[in-house]
């Protein structure tokens, strides 16, 4: 039995990855579960909390937009004090000031106005995210990128299974304590994960390389310079066309993380208490599906995979609409198809915009790149509101015509990968 176990953690190339993981891929990697435990805990409530707090439809949707429009400015600010501060120190700085901060507030908010504080300070892990990613790729090979960013997502799946624990503070104390608790809870775990991940990590060659070149120019300066590099960002064609599927994915993330708990409580008559085992339900598909399939299809032509998922995402939007009350069956059928469609979707994304981007000016196109994701995806959050407000179905109905968009672009990087193949094949 040992022998057989042995093989199968040397064979499988995801378990292979994770036990030869060394330097910061380990340290980001490792620690991702103390960020994601405390955020599983909480997210699935986090809308009826401020529902229950009087923050009606149109106000989560502002608040999304809101904090969108704030991510703009830390997107753009992210480039530049990644490479002025390093990848490293930037990143323990701004997990501090846009998580442990704004889970200090949520855990005492009162109304609206203690969101939209906490909504802008939250904004600010658009820096983290940019300074975050470096830390984890720029001294990795990259062929273990993919395995690597799927260990980031198993990571969070894992975490999922801590759900039911908030599932029966909800059920015991109702929605508001049992929150204040969650959130309490979360500043403890994701304050030692950012100071953990100072301690044992290391600044990046390439960080060492762009902190020593910008050291005495103002941020001015060095705004002022991506003037340059947002015309390389424009001539690069397979760097636009990430950035359209990152749009679409970003804000029907947005829409259905916002909207769906609302939805299935108050539309399909979902106890609240079960939102926590929507997640888990979710995490136990995609990790069974990741390490069943998912590593053969990453042998796989990028088109595959996500096309095969954005099938997936139609098919459980569709169920979503059309689910009657008090029939779960229809649920569990989307959480499948969102599952699988998550899985196929997301590591591919993630590594694409790794591969496309200029290594020598990483940081500040990623910024460039998450500017322009979050900027026109902000009135989506805003439109969505209004929207479910009118009837919470129409949200999901918006999510169909994005991966209806998402689908021809993935159709279009298609045809021009097989013309360049052509072209170099003459």
């Amino acid at each position: 039995m040992l022998k057989r176990l042995k093989y199968a953690v040397t064979d499988h190339p995801l378990l292979t990855t994770l036990v030869g993981l060394r330097g910061n891929p380990r340290a980001c990697v490792y620690t991702e579960p103390l960020w994601g435990i405390p955020y599983s805990l909480y997210v699935p409530f986090f809308t009826l909390y401020m529902y229950a707090l009087g923050v009606n439809d149109q106000q989560i949707g502002f608040l999304i937009s809101i904090g969108m429009v704030f991510q703009v400015f830390a997107a753009l600010l992210g480039g530049v004090l990644t490479d002025k501060l390093g990848r490293r120190l930037t990143t323990v700085i701004f997990d501090v000031l846009s998580w442990s901060v704004p889970t200090l507030i949520w855990a005492f908010s009162q109304n609206f106005w203690w969101f939209l504080v906490a909504a802008i300070s939250n904004s600010l892990w658009q820096i983290t995210n940019n300074s975050w990613n470096c830390l984890l790729v720029e001294d990795c090979e990259p062929e273990k990128l993919v395995h690597i960013y799927t260990w980031v997502t198993i990571s969070g799946l894992l975490a999922v299974f801590f759900a039911p624990i908030s599932g029966l503070l909800v059920e015991t104390l109702t929605v508001v304590p049992a929150v204040r608790i969650l959130f309490g809870l979360t500043f403890i775990m994701m304050t030692a994960k950012f100071i953990i991940l100072y301690r044992y990590s290391r600044e990046t060659k390439r960080g060492e390389i762009r902190r020593a070149e910008t050291k005495g120019v103002s941020i001015w300066t060095m705004l002022g310079q991506y003037k340059s590099v947002f015309s390389l960002m424009l001539h690069t064609k397979e760097t636009l066309q990430v950035l359209g599927i990152m749009l679409v994915l970003n804000i029907t993330s947005m829409i259905s993380g916002s909207f769906f708990s609302l939805y299935v409580t108050q539309n399909l008559q979902v106890p609240d208490s079960w939102l926590a085992y929507f997640p888990m339900a979710r995490a136990a598909v995609m990790l069974i599906f990741i390490f069943s399939i998912q590593t053969m299809l990453n042998r796989l032509s990028f088109h595959i995979p996500v096309m095969t998922g954005l099938v997936f995402y139609l098919a459980s939007q569709i169920l979503l609409i059309f689910a009657p009350a008090g029939q779960p069956v229809w649920l569990i059928l989307y959480v499948l198809c969102e599952a699988l469609a998550f899985a196929l979707v997301v590591p591919q994304k993630d590594t694409l915009l790794v591969l496309f981007v200029n290594p020598e000016e990483r940081a500040r196109i990623i910024s460039l790149i998450y500017v322009a994701m979050i900027g026109l995806s902000a009135p989506f959050g805003t439109i969505a509101g209004l929207l479910s407000a009118y009837s919470r179905r129409l949200p999901f109905v918006l999510n169909i015509i994005f991966y209806l968009l998402c689908m021809l672009l993935v159709m279009r990087m298609r045809h021009d990968s097989r013309k360049r193949s052509s072209q170099a094949s003459q």
